[in-house]
């Protein structure tokens, strides 16, 4: 695979309408919110799970691409299969891994799973595999504007329990954001890919992967309870250097989206003005409009 050489920075910019985006359980699934603006907010982790999700989809158990993260493995089953590639013993309960044999297992860990090498992993339960810092790091979505958590109350003809049988329908509610654009920005470092002891051997190939994971992962998550979604941005700053040639927060302040005065309140993407400053790009720092 080809070293990646280059740091990153990018704005992704996407939308639901009649959806929700990530559902708050400490808020009966609410669509999560900030209190105190009333903005939309979209955690890391919900993003994550869909980029997962579409490599998974187009890689399947390719080797190199297999992912750790995933719904009904256990984790730590993964690190006893890391161990036994690496010739280290699994059943031996007084056996005390050393450092070096930490890092192998890490290494193997890296070399087969893509989400550890992408945004890492803390794997130190059971057997221990070391943890891994990510050359990906994502930052909270938030929306543009304020959205409304809008109630909807639904009916269904069919019943939960027995005692209910009697009933002609049942009530349920679903919880959606009318329409809300959300931005979210996020940073590869080249360095944390390649360094000799922590890097990850996150590579060139990977991260065109990655790219198109982020322009494509809605159109494999479809469902009733996330409306419709889609990717309506990506911008990317590529820096001449692995350090990098500008900091992170001046470049993202080059993308500013704004909503038309007339779409009050706003329900779909032309609502919106995106511009973005090209020359005001520092030295150093290719623009790359992917989407």
């Amino acid at each position: 695979m080809t070293t990646l050489s280059n740091r990153y920075e990018f704005v992704l910019l996407y939308d639901v309408e009649n959806g929700n985006p990530n559902g708050d359980p400490d808020a009966g699934n609410m669509p999560r919110i900030d209190p105190e603006t009333g903005y939309g907010i979209v955690t890391d982790v919900c993003l994550k799970r869909k980029i997962r999700n579409y490599v998974e989809i187009v890689k399947g158990d390719a080797a190199g691409y297999r992912i750790y993260i995933k719904e009904g493995i256990p984790l730590n089953q993964n690190h006893v299969e890391a161990y036994q590639a690496v010739n280290l013993p699994t059943e031996n309960k007084n056996f005390k891994a050393k450092p070096d044999d930490v890092q192998r297992a890490r290494a193997w860990m890296c070399a087969n799973f893509f989400d550890i090498r992408t945004f890492g992993a803390v794997m130190t339960t059971g057997l221990n595999c070391g943890q891994v810092r990510g050359p990906i790091q994502l930052n909270f979505s938030r929306s543009i504007d304020p959205i409304v958590q809008q109630e909807v109350t639904i009916t269904r003809l069919t019943v939960t329990r027995e005692e209910e049988a009697e009933k002609e329908r049942t009530m349920g509610r679903k919880h959606i954001v009318p329409y809300g654009l959300y931005r979210v920005e996020g940073y590869i470092s080249a360095k944390l890919a390649n360094d000799p002891t922590k890097g990850t051997g996150f590579s060139e190939e990977d991260l065109k992967l990655f790219w198109e994971a982020l322009i494509n992962m809605f159109e494999h998550d479809r469902s009733a309870a996330r409306g419709k979604m889609a990717t309506r941005r990506l911008i990317v700053f590529k820096h001449e250097s692995d350090l990098g040639n500008a900091p992170a927060h001046k470049l993202f302040e080059l993308v500013k989206v704004e909503r038309k005065p007339e779409a009050n309140p706003p329900r779909s993407f032309s609502d919106y003005l995106v511009a973005v400053d090209r020359i005001g790009v520092p030295q150093g720092i290719t623009l790359l409009e992917m989407i």
